[in-house]
């Protein structure tokens, strides 16, 4: 699944993924969307499974714990 936070948080809530990546790049573009600050999310556990970082971003893969 691709797309924005506001898809990621949905299908978070709604228990439909088993991992989820997350590929960080730090540059700012307007105020940003806080991906896991939602009440919903709240009861969800990832599991940290990798991190690769490289020149400008790092590759973050989490499981979610069911």
């Amino acid at each position: 699944m691709g797309g924005s936070a506001s898809a990621a948080k949905q299908y978070l809530a709604a228990g439909l993924l088993d991992q989820i990546e997350i590929h960080l790049v730090p540059v700012f573009l307007g105020e940003g969307l806080r991906v896991f600050d939602h009440a919903a999310l709240s009861a969800v556990t990832l599991e940290q499974v990798r991190v690769v970082e490289a020149p400008g971003v790092t590759h973050l893969r989490f499981r979610v714990v069911r």
